[in-house]
């Protein structure tokens, strides 16, 4: 697709023929192929429908995203965050709905904050659209709304932000970025010659730093908890899966770590060799 553009519903029905071209070309049968394209032109019938919502969603927030510095710049669009509340809400009214045994709580985490009245902001946002979202279905369930800790300035007002946050996930590959002034993407190229020369020992992006940035990371665990006791704290990055950072985000009283799925059985042996290591001591 065109990154200086959306599509359009030139674009919709111009996929819709290529598709339908290429089941053509499958060799299936008329009765079955008809069937399916008939399916294929329902579901392009349905996405016209919504190209209006799109246009007017998407366009003011696309023109709003267009920066200088594709690392750091516009962090927030009202309507994505409004689209998004809208989206978890009612994918968990349509779950609590199939599964009436279960209790549904749904935690809407607003990413890189770095001022407390930014994060009200947003909040009032989701708060508002949630609310509006359940009050048409008739469905009470409670929710949190909280953030991922990610900008330094996060960190170091984490008491400030604990009075809107209710659970906080210590993003640390972006925290170690910002933190560093390292872009992680690129870290790699020259990272080697900081080994070489023995500035650094392991690469920040696996090995938590526990120096610098687990500084920031207990000290606002420690800040958060101190203006909201029962706040949920977290970690979302591959340091969950590095048996080092596991351990200190016990020690510094992490709830849980997040990391990806082949890192999982890691990070699991990891917490229990720090929770047995803890009651020894």
């Amino acid at each position: 697709m065109n990154p200086n553009t959306f599509p359009t519903k030139g674009n919709l029905i111009l996929a819709k023929n290529s598709l339908a071209l290429a089941v053509q070309g499958y060799g299936l049968m008329d009765k079955k192929r008809n069937i399916l394209l008939k399916e294929l032109t329902g579901l392009i019938g349905q996405a016209r429908s919504i190209q209006s919502e799109i246009d007017s969603t998407f366009t003011s927030a696309y023109r709003a995203l267009q920066k200088a510095n594709i690392e750091l710049g516009v962090r927030f669009v009202e309507e994505i965050a409004a689209m998004q509340t809208r989206a978890v809400i009612r994918a968990a009214i349509n779950v609590q709905k199939k599964h009436p045994d279960w209790n549904m709580v749904p935690e809407i985490m607003i990413p890189l904050v770095g001022e407390v009245k930014e994060l009200k902001y947003v909040k009032d946002i989701v708060v508002k659209t949630a609310d509006e979202e359940l009050a048409a279905a008739g469905v009470e369930m409670k929710y949190l709304v909280g953030t991922m800790i990610e900008i330094p300035r996060a960190a170091l007002t984490a008491d400030q932000i604990a009075t809107e946050a209710e659970f906080f996930s210590f993003g640390t590959n972006d925290l170690t970025q910002m933190t560093f002034g390292f872009s992680r993407d690129d870290a790699g190229k020259f990272l080697g010659a900081y080994y070489d020369k023995k500035i650094y020992e392991n690469d920040p992006f696996a090995k938590l730093d526990q120096v610098g940035v687990g500084k920031l990371v207990k000290m606002a665990a420690k800040m958060g908890r101190e203006t909201r006791p029962d706040l949920h704290l977290g970690i979302c990055g591959e340091h969950g899966g590095d048996p080092s950072s596991v351990e200190f985000c016990h020690k510094v009283g992490l709830d849980y770590v997040s990391c990806s799925p082949f890192r999982v059985p890691i990070a699991r042996l990891a917490a229990a060799q720090a929770a047995i290591r803890d009651q020894r001591q």
